[in-house]
This record gives C-alpha cells, sequence and structure tokens, in this order.
C-alpha cells in the first residue's frame, strides 16, 4: 500500500523499512497506570514477592471469570509434519464457569459460576480452611470491586491473619497468578472443545491437580526500581509524541 501511494517499487519501499528498523506491520498494545499510589503499591507487591514476610503465606490471587464451555461444530485435525494443529472457526456455546485461585507455587482453584462478592468470600473461606492456622496470609489482589465490599471487610475484621494488598489500578501484570491463568488458557482451555459446563470444570480440576504434583514456582526477577524507571520512560516516550 505504501508502494502504491509513494509511486516507489515494493523493493524500494522494504529496503527503506529495513535500513531504518521499522516495521510498520506489527505493532503492540501497552497500558501506564495512573494510580497516584503506584510507586508504593508496586514496592509493596515487589517486597512480598522477594522477602516476604516470616511466618506467612504470600498468595496471588484473581478470578478467571466467563470462561466459556464451547464445542466446536467439527473435530479439529491434529498436528502433523508440516501442519500445524486446526479447530473449526464456529462453535457452539454450553454456558460458563469463573476460575477462582490462589498462586504460591500450587493453587488452590474452585470454580463458580459468577464472580460477586458472595463468591469471592466463599473462596476465601476455602483459603481460611486449607491454609495452616499458624500461618498469617497475604493476599495480592487487583482493585475488583467485589475485592472491597462491606461484606469482605466485616469478613477480614473476624480473620485478621489475612492481609490484603491490592495492585495499582491498570497494573494486573503485578500479579503473578496471571502467568498461571495464561498458561491454562492455552495449555488446556483454548485447546479443546466442552459439550457442558461440568466437562470444563472438570477439566480445569484436572489441570490444576497436574500443576500442583510438581509445582515450579514463578519466580519474581524485575526489582521495583528497574520498574519504576521503565515506567518513567514510557511516560516521558508519551510526552514527547504528544508534544
Amino acid at each position: 500500500a505504501m508502494a502504491e501511494v509513494s509511486g516507489l517499487a515494493v523493493s524500494t519501499v522494504q529496503t527503506i523499512w529495513k535500513a531504518h528498523g521499522l516495521a510498520p506491520h506489527r505493532w503492540r498494545s501497552f497500558k501506564l497506570s495512573n494510580d497516584p499510589a503506584f510507586a508504593e503499591k508496586l514496592h509493596d507487591i515487589v517486597g512480598l514477592y522477594v522477602d516476604p514476610p516470616a511466618h506467612a503465606v504470600v498468595l496471588s490471587v484473581d478470578e478467571k471469570s466467563q470462561i466459556q464451555a464451547l464445542d466446536r461444530t467439527q473435530p479439529g485435525l491434529p498436528m502433523k509434519k508440516g501442519r500445524m494443529g486446526t479447530m473449526t472457526h464456529d462453535y457452539k456455546r454450553h454456558g460458563t464457569t469463573t476460575l477462582f485461585a490462589a498462586l504460591d507455587g500450587t493453587v488452590i482453584g474452585k470454580n463458580m459460576a459468577r464472580h460477586r462478592h458472595q463468591e469471592f468470600i466463599r473462596f476465601l473461606n476455602t483459603l481460611e480452611r486449607e491454609i495452616p492456622h499458624d500461618k498469617s496470609v497475604h493476599a495480592i489482589l487487583d482493585n475488583y470491586a467485589a475485592h472491597k465490599t462491606p461484606e469482605v471487610r466485616r469478613w477480614l475484621a473476624r480473620h485478621p491473619r489475612f492481609v490484603m494488598h491490592f495492585t495499582p489500578t491498570s497494573a494486573s501484570w503485578l500479579n503473578m497468578v496471571e502467568r498461571f491463568f495464561r498458561d491454562i488458557t492455552d495449555k488446556r482451555i483454548r485447546r479443546d472443545s466442552f459439550t457442558s459446563v461440568a466437562e470444563l470444570e472438570l477439566a480445569i480440576d484436572l489441570y490444576v491437580a497436574h500443576h500442583n504434583i510438581d509445582p515450579k514456582p514463578f519466580i519474581w526477577t524485575a526489582s521495583a526500581k528497574d520498574i519504576l524507571a521503565k515506567v518513567t520512560r514510557a511516560k516521558a516516550a508519551l510526552a514527547t509524541a504528544a508534544g
């Protein structure tokens, strides 16, 4: 298209792009947090990852909502030499589920129909039962409204060993359970076909159980200082582009 507009040969346009390191056919999205307490929350959460408190469990907690039980209209073809695996683009929907998960290497997971504060409190009760009572619990969560309702605050007041640490707004990448959600989506959910919600939930439960047989914890390596420097550079570049 650029060659047509400029009147140059396609090969000339490609040579110019290559010389200047340009790849206009590629792009990536980004989002910067405008949370005024970004630095404070960042230091808090990274500190939990790299230097957790003694006699405590640090959990990354979140919900993967609206997971669809999709039944492909025709069987897909398996991968073979010279051909990738295939699946039909059309499907039948058989309902949805929400996976509540808490990650500290192993995963505590629970499927529920919805993700309101009622379900979140039920999940907190699950954590209360499964985590030894001689441990304090530091939970890293996002700012979803169901995590902060009066009912949740009352639950926390009755369970003082639970301490909530909220990620900055627009910074869900700070919550390591998102890595687990990415893996279960890519390796299990997206590649299969499900005829019912029950079948989907069984697949999720089996994946979590298999993960917990030999869990390999995600290791946080980026320092808060390096992250802040990167965010500062990004904001400066945006300001320059806007000017």
